[in-house]
Formats: C-alpha cells, sequence, structure tokens
C-alpha cells in the first residue's frame, strides 16, 4: 500500500510499506516536516503583490508548514499573503512597509501592522487572532497610547500622556460639579444659584431669581456684546455690522436694508419712483430757463437774469386767475405820493336838482280906492354861484417791499 500524507504533509508510510527504509522517512518526518510545524521559521518574500502559499505531498522542507512566517521585501501598499485553507497556528512577523493580511482564498483574515508580529489561527476557512483574553500581562515597556495603551507606568504620566492633566486639561472634583451632574435635566430649566448650591429653576422662576423681564422690553438690558451674527431685520437690527459713515439707509422689507453713498458733491436725493439714488440736480437747478421770477433783493441770484425794462420799475403786482399781461401808466411811487385828488368844477349836472322857495303879499284894490283883499303866491329864487372847481386831500403813504424780477438762464 502507497504512502499517503497528513494535512502538514507529514509521510504516512502504508502497511508493509518501505522495508529497510522506513527509517529515513520517519526520520524526515520528525526532523524536517515536525519541526518546521513546531518551532520553524520561514522568509516570505513580496514584490509588490499578494503571496500565496502552498502545500504539497512531500515531507520535505515547505514554506507554508513552517510556525513562524518573516515577512520580507516590498509591499508597494497593503497586500495579502494567502495560506492553505487547513487548521494551522502561524506566528507572522511582518517586517514590510504595509499591513498584510493573512487569510485563506477565501474568508476573512487578520491584517498586521507593519512592524509587529502577531499569532494568528487559521481554522481552515478564517484566519483569526489566536488569544483574545489573557489573565494577567506584564510588560517590559508601557503600552503605547497608539496601541490602545496609555505609554506611562504612572497615574500622572498616563494622564500626562492622554490629555487630561487635572487643572489643564480636565476639572479637578469639586462640590458644585457634583451638584451640577445632579441637577434634573428637565426641557426649558435654567440652572441659576441660590446663595448655596446650583439649582435647576423653569423659565417663569428663573426670571423672577435674575431679576429679568417676565416678558416684553427688559430695561435692565443696557448694551449686548460678544455676538457673531448680526441681528436681522426681523430681530430689530439692521443685518449689517458695519454702517459707512455719511450714507443714507434705505428700508428694505425684511431684507438687510440698502445704503446710498453721498458720491460727488452737490448731488441730490432723487426718487425714481421706486428707490432714491444719488444724481446730480438738474443743469437749470430744477426751474425750466425762461422761468421768471420775483426776488426781495436788488440783483438777481446766481444763474438768474434781472430784467431791467423801463416799464417794468415802480410798477405793483397783480394777481390774476387768467393770462399774466401789464397795463396802467402812473408809477407806484407817483401814486402813493399823491396828498389831494385833482381838482373838479361840478356841473350842472353833478348838482343835485333842488329849488329854495319864498312868499310874497299884494293887496287887490278897486276902480274907486276901495280894498278888495290881500292875495299871497309862492316863488323861487333865480340862480347864482361862481362856478368855481374844487378838491380833497387825502393820505396814502401805502407800506411796502422792493421787489424785481428775473428770469431764469
Amino acid at each position: 500500500m502507497a504512502s499517503t500524507y497528513s494535512a502538514l504533509k507529514f509521510e504516512l508510510i502504508g502497511t508493509g510499506e518501505q522495508s529497510g527504509t522506513w527509517g529515513n522517512t520517519t526520520n524526515t518526518n520528525l526532523g524536517t516536516a515536525i519541526q518546521e510545524a513546531i518551532t520553524g521559521s520561514a522568509d516570505v518574500t513580496f514584490a509588490s503583490g499578494t503571496v500565496t502559499l502552498t502545500l504539497t505531498d512531500t515531507n520535505a522542507a515547505q514554506t507554508a508548514r513552517n510556525l513562524r512566517l518573516n515577512l520580507t521585501g516590498t509591499s508597494g501598499g497593503a497586500q495579502n499573503l494567502i495560506v492553505p485553507a487547513i487548521e494551522k497556528f502561524y506566528l507572522v512577523n511582518n517586517g514590510v512597509a504595509n499591513a498584510i493580511t493573512v487569510k485563506n482564498s477565501t474568508g476573512t483574515g487578520i491584517a498586521v501592522p507593519t512592524g509587529k508580529a502577531m499569532l494568528v489561527f487559521n481554522d481552515g476557512t478564517n484566519v483569526v487572532d489566536a488569544v483574545t483574553h489573557m489573565s494577567s500581562l506584564t510588560l517590559t515597556t508601557a503600552l503605547a497610547v497608539a496601541q490602545g495603551g496609555t505609554g506611562a507606568t504612572t497615574d500622572s504620566g498616563a494622564r500626562t500622556n492622554l490629555g487630561l492633566v487635572i487643572g489643564t486639561d480636565v476639572q479637578a472634583y469639586d462640590a458644585d460639579l457634583t451638584a451640577l451632574g445632579g441637577l434634573a435635566k428637565t426641557d426649558g430649566n435654567v440652572i441659576v444659584g441660590n446663595g448655596t448650591t446650583w439649582v435647576a429653576e423653569s423659565g417663569a422662576t428663573a426670571r423672577t431669581s435674575l431679576g429679568a423681564a417676565s416678558s416684553g422690553a427688559n430695561s435692565d438690558i443696557t448694551s449686548i456684546t460678544g455676538l457673531t451674527t448680526a441681528l436681522t431685520v426681523a430681530q430689530g437690527g439692521t443685518g449689517a455690522t458695519t454702517l459707512t459713515a455719511n450714507n443714507v439707509v434705505l428700508g428694505n422689507d425684511t431684507s438687510a436694508p440698502n445704503f446710498v453713498a453721498p458720491s460727488t458733491s452737490g448731488n441730490i436725493l432723487t426718487s425714481n419712483g421706486t428707490t432714491w439714488t444719488s444724481t446730480a440736480p438738474a443743469a437749470s437747478g430744477g426751474f425750466d430757463a425762461g422761468t421768471r421770477m420775483a426776488f426781495n433783493q436788488t440783483a438777481a441770484p446766481t444763474g438768474w437774469t434781472k430784467d431791467t425794462t423801463a416799464a417794468i420799475n415802480d410798477s405793483i403786482l397783480r394777481l390774476v386767475t387768467g393770462t399774466a399781461s401789464s397795463g396802467g401808466a402812473t408809477g407806484f411811487s407817483t401814486y402813493n405820493a399823491a396828498t389831494t385828488t385833482g381838482a373838479t368844477t361840478l356841473s350842472t349836472a353833478q348838482i343835485p336838482s333842488h329849488t329854495h322857495t319864498y312868499s310874497k303879499d299884494s293887496d287887490t284894490e278897486s276902480i274907486d280906492g276901495v280894498r278888495t283883499g290881500d292875495t299871497a303866491s309862492l316863488t323861487t329864487t333865480g340862480a347864482t354861484g361862481g362856478g368855481g372847481s374844487h378838491t380833497h386831500t387825502m393820505t396814502k403813504n401805502i407800506k411796502f417791499y422792493d421787489f424785481i424780477i428775473a428770469a431764469k438762464d
């Protein structure tokens, strides 16, 4: 019967086989195959790719049979080391520049970090950690923080390495902290000191404790500092952190206001029916050329020309609702200086119609000298008068202010 081979490729001599030579086979099994599986170490060289180890039916030396695998060469990035799918321990020492995952051709594996050694177990399906628990562990050098330790052998050293120095990185024990930690985390509560300890109060109670208004305006607030974002218009602010000096602020509904810069000297704020802009005034100064106006001054303003027409001088103003015109001949000064009316002679037609009456008596006698009686009659006087003229005195002296008329250039 021919020899067969175990999973680790120990040669199993068939019954009655290898008469006279079986000792050589047994020696090779013991001195090579079994020794490799128990204490052997073999180098595994990487060349920027996956390395696959296999076992063949021979008890001669084979890399995959060794307990310790020493990884060397160039990894060229994280790689895989494929081992035979048999139950076996491996002590893997990773001497390449990247992590190497030890696994079967299928299943999961264990990544051995660069520069580290790990004991793994191949269960025939997956490669797993060989050790997951130790009842005790003694280290010559403290386990580094990067490896899950503290990197120190003292409490203070550990706190320093972990960034937990008391009084510097973390708060030392304090009774106030204990009190704060014991407060109920009720929604809406506020932490307030009551003079002895810290208590959690509801909003209304906290406002009373703080002396704040229960609602509406709070006259105790005189300033607000430390805002990182400007209050919006809806919050009573402007939405801006700066206001350019001398700019005009324009409302913009609930959005941040707009600003109008003064621009050129002499500009005026002008509405276009929608917003305001800084624009230069019209060349005519706001009045059309030829516009005529009265000014209570001797010289015309800049941009205007005084009308010195003789007919205008010493005239008075008349307000009309129709067409503007002029007229008359007597100057205001002449009229205002007159003290009497013109001389007038009343004509008969200008005298009211009237008469003066008087009575006249007469005696009547007959021819024979006998008086027969008296008679009386009324009659008028004759016209009389010199026909001279007369005047009336008067005082005018009307108060006045002088104006000129000027036309816009």
